[in-house]
C-alpha cells in the first residue's frame, strides 16, 4: 500500500476502507467529549473515574498513532507538522501531559481541540475556508472598524454614566464589557445606564449593533457562493471528487 493511500484511509477518501476508518474515527471524537464532560460531575464513582481515565489513554495512544502514521505517509512531513490539521493532530496529543500535571486546566482543556477533527473531511469546511481567505481584507477592516467602535462607545458610556454611578462604571476598561454586551445584543442586565442621556447613547449603540453582526454574515456569505466555483477552477476536472461528480450528473 503506498503512502498516499493511508492519507486517503484516514481522511476518509479511500473508496474501500476509508468509510468505516473516518466513522470509527468520529465515533472516537465524540465519546472522548462525552468523556471530558462526564469526568467533571462531582459524584463520579471511583470505578467509573479509573474507566474516564483509561478511556483518555486509549484515545491519545490511538491519536498519537495517527499523527506519527500521518507524518511518515505525508510527502513533506515539516509542511504537514506545520499545516493547521497538523497543529490540530498535535494539539489532540499534548493533553497527555495533564495526566502528569493534573493542575494544568488549560493544558487539559485543550483535548477539546479534537473535536475540530471532525470536520477534516468536510467539503462544507473547505468552502468556508476558501471564502474566508476570499475576503480576508475586508473582514480586517472591518473588524478594526468594530474594535474602534466599541472602544468609542466604552469612553461614551463613561462619559455619561460615571458620576451618576461610580460603583459600576468605574472606568474605560469596565465599560468596555458593557459595550461588548450591547453590540452583541445580549444584554447581560449588570450594567444598565440610567441617565437620560446614557439612555439615547444605549440606543445608537444598539442599532450600530446590529450592523456590526449584519455585514460580516453579508460579506461571508456572498463569498461562499463563489466559493464552490473557485474550488472547482483550482482542482479542475481531473481532481473533481466522485461525490461532487454524481451530484453534477444528477
Amino acid at each position: 500500500m503506498k503512502r498516499g493511500e493511508i492519507i486517503d484511509i484516514l481522511d476518509g477518501h479511500h473508496p474501500r476502507f476509508g468509510g468505516w476508518i473516518a466513522h470509527a474515527i468520529h465515533g472516537l471524537i465524540v465519546l472522548s467529549a462525552v468523556s471530558i464532560a462526564v469526568e467533571t460531575e462531582p459524584e463520579v464513582a471511583a470505578p467509573l473515574q479509573h474507566f474516564l481515565v483509561g478511556f483518555e489513554v486509549l484515545v491519545v495512544v490511538l491519536f498519537s498513532a495517527e499523527y506519527l502514521v500521518r507524518l511518515w505517509a505525508s510527502p513533506r512531513p515539516l509542511r504537514y507538522a506545520l499545516s493547521f490539521w497538523g497543529m490540530v493532530d498535535l494539539l489532540s496529543v499534548l493533553p497527555a501531559i495533564a495526566f502528569l500535571t493534573p493542575e494544568w486546566q488549560i493544558v487539559r482543556a485543550l483535548r477539546l481541540v479534537r473535536l475540530l477533527k471532525l470536520f477534516r473531511s468536510s467539503h462544507s469546511l473547505e468552502r468556508l475556508v476558501e471564502a474566508m481567505v476570499q475576503v480576508r481584507g475586508e473582514l480586517v477592516v472591518f473588524g478594526v472598524i468594530s474594535a474602534l467602535t466599541l472602544y468609542v462607545s466604552a469612553v461614551g458610556i463613561y462619559i455619561f454614566e460615571h458620576e451618576a454611578q461610580p460603583e459600576v462604571f468605574t472606568s474605560i476598561l469596565t465599560s468596555l464589557w458593557w459595550a461588548v454586551a450591547s453590540f452583541t445584543t445580549v444584554g447581560y442586565g449588570d450594567m444598565v445606564p440610567i441617565t437620560a442621556g446614557g439612555r439615547v447613547f444605549t440606543s445608537f449603540v444598539l442599532f450600530l449593533g446590529l450592523g456590526i453582526v449584519a455585514v460580516p454574515a453579508a460579506i461571508v456569505t456572498t463569498a461562499l457562493l463563489e466559493s464552490e466555483t473557485n474550488l472547482r477552477r483550482r482542482r479542475g476536472p481531473m481532481n473533481t471528487r466522485p461525490d461532487e461528480t454524481s451530484r453534477e450528473k444528477d
